[in-house]
């Protein structure tokens, strides 16, 4: 038997047409004989019904969790250039690696070619990397100092916090299938 994973008005990712969508209409299709239906289909707007399996909800990533991260900006050297055939670069001769684990390794990165083309732009994008956990923090503090005392924040600090909260909900939440009651959760699924 079938039981409704969804909720009418609930906002979904739907896998194989590649978009959000909300959940118009919550059909279960009954046959004779049978105390519940023996499939659900939904509604969402986009020309057909679809099944549970194919929608997925957003939940938060149980690794996204920025504590104890400390991020940290090394300089790698280039074994194709030397500094004299870069002199247009910051730091010839080198290239910016963020390094995002305990060890002194895995991390981002960046191509030659890449790097050639807007040393500038590189060198930026790997300090706001770098500096990436530590805003990530930042925001959620300010989120749960204006969650705390909602009518004591000024209506300034109100609006940041909204835009930090979605900020934040883009980088914690994935996409995960439905899960069915009884079960193991999404967290556990995915582990």
């Amino acid at each position: 038997m079938a039981r409704a994973q969804f909720q009418k008005g609930q906002k979904v990712w739907v896998e194989c047409v590649g978009a959000w969508a909300q959940i118009e209409k919550v059909q279960p299709v009954w046959a004779k004989g049978f105390e519940e239906p023996v499939r659900v289909t939904y509604d969402v707007g986009l020309g057909r019904e679809f099944l549970g399996h194919e929608l997925l909800l957003p939940v938060e990533d149980p690794g996204a969790n920025s504590e104890g991260q400390a991020w940290r900006l090394m300089r790698a050297r280039n074994k194709w250039q030397n500094a004299e055939d870069c002199p247009h670069h910051p730091f010839p001769g080198t290239y910016p690696v963020v390094v995002t684990d305990k060890a002194d390794w895995g991390g981002w990165r960046v191509p030659g070619a890449e790097y050639d083309r807007d040393p500038e732009q590189i060198e930026f994008q790997a300090r706001l990397i770098a500096a990436a956990p530590r805003l990530m923090a930042l925001a959620e503090q300010m989120v749960a100092a204006v969650d705390e005392a909602p009518d004591d924040a000024p209506p300034e600090m109100r609006n940041l916090a909204r835009e930090a909260r979605a900020a934040l909900k883009a980088v914690k939440d994935v996409l995960a299938a439905p899960v069915a009651e009884g079960s193991a959760t999404p967290a556990t699924q995915a582990a």
